[in-house]
């Protein structure tokens, strides 16, 4: 299983939370389809011809390209890439951006899946992020994709510093009466040199709670045990047989290629990252050149990437790919498995509720150093 991801590096505005890389003007929009129409040519061997089963285009706010050029994007990769007739194809939309006309573009161009930005249905919640759209926009966006997909994920932020108990169970709610195949949710995470890091250390507005995330997330997971969703990986719920193909690749550790600025690629043995500048990354590819620097991982190096990707799901680290590392991951665990953070048996390790608070940490803690 391999997958593509097309980063496409635009949004109508700048949310206050968000580090990703994109752009709030449009004017180079024609250049930079061009340069991943190049870097696709450029990378067609990086996957050695292993079929795409999955193809996600994300960003930035990729709903807002022109049909025809998302088909044009769609038709270069299968010319240059082995392509599975029923790979799964994501397109991350914005509810502004969905309209009839849009999802028959969408649907003809081959996009079978569609992520969409919801992060709240609170008017309230989505004026805090400075998001594009507003409450009753997401619930008249759902109702159109309905119609045309019937594969969908929507994402929800909780833990916003003014955020209860009672308005994150709302929204969950919300999105469970309309009987969404998959849901991801995130923790609000205050990140460096974005806004929202600016406005908290000025004191606009009020720190994050992380008591009160943990109480949130532990109750989201309740939540979506009773609906009959399954916890597939820390942030993300699936109705059966609706789990996210494309995110799986990342944490089964599959070979993946990034096309686009910021866009990060996997083979397997090697790390390759694009640069994070629309104009460096254009004018590269316009001379031939690839614009991303390359990083080999070590035996251990790769040993804990699978650790730190497999633990977060919930089927968990698998024994006996650990070889020779298994004595002494086991003995590192054993003090979670105490704690009842860390469940084991004959063949893998998995995090239980509680342990999934700290997932990043215990990961930490079982990777090994290239010393040992």
């Amino acid at each position: 299983m391999a997958g593509l991801y097309l980063h496409i590096p635009f949004c109508k505005q700048a949310c206050h939370y968000c580090n990703f890389h994109f752009s709030t003007s449009l004017r180079s929009q024609n250049e930079l389809v061009e340069a991943l129409l190049l870097e696709l040519e450029l990378q067609k061997d990086y996957l050695q011809r292993q079929p795409l089963l999955t193809i996600y285009l994300g960003g930035g706010t990729p709903s807002l390209l022109p049909g025809e050029t998302i088909s044009t994007l769609l038709s270069n990769i299968k010319q240059r890439h082995w392509y599975d007739t029923e790979a799964e194809i994501t397109l991350e939309a914005n509810p502004d951006d969905i309209t009839e006309e849009n999802c028959q573009a969408w649907q003809a161009a081959g996009i079978n899946r569609l992520s969409i930005g919801i992060q709240s249905f609170s008017d309230k919640e989505l004026r805090w992020m400075n998001r594009a759209h507003t409450a009753a926009q997401s619930l008249q966006g759902l109702q159109i994709a309905k119609q045309f997909f019937d594969n969908i994920s929507i994402d929800l932020i909780y833990g916003l510093p003014e955020q209860d108990n009672t308005a994150w169970e709302v929204n969950v709610a919300q999105a469970l009466a309309l009987q969404l195949p998959h849901l991801s949710c995130y923790a609000l995470t205050v990140e460096p040199k974005t806004l929202l890091e600016k406005k908290i250390r000025n004191k606009q507005y009020s720190p994050v709670d992380p008591e009160k995330q943990s109480e949130q997330f532990m109750l989201l997971m309740q939540w979506m045990e009773q609906a009959g969703y399954r916890h597939y990986e820390i942030s993300n719920f699936a109705l059966p047989t609706k789990e996210s193909r494309h995110n799986s690749v990342y944490w089964q550790g599959a070979h993946y290629l990034g096309i686009g600025p910021s866009a990060h690629s996997y083979n397997g043995y090697s790390r390759q990252w694009n640069v994070s500048n629309n104009a460096l990354y254009i004018q590269s590819l316009q001379q031939g050149l690839l614009p991303a620097e390359t990083e080999v991982l070590t035996p251990v190096q790769q040993r804990n990437e699978y650790i730190m990707t497999a633990i977060r799901t919930d089927q968990g680290i698998e024994l006996k790919k650990l070889g020779t590392d298994l004595a002494r991951v086991e003995k590192t665990a054993a003090r979670y498995i105490e704690t009842g953070q860390v469940l084991i048996n004959a063949e893998r390790l998995w995090l239980s509720k509680e342990g999934k608070l700290l997932a990043d940490g215990i990961a930490a803690a079982l990777f090994a150093n290239e010393d040992e």
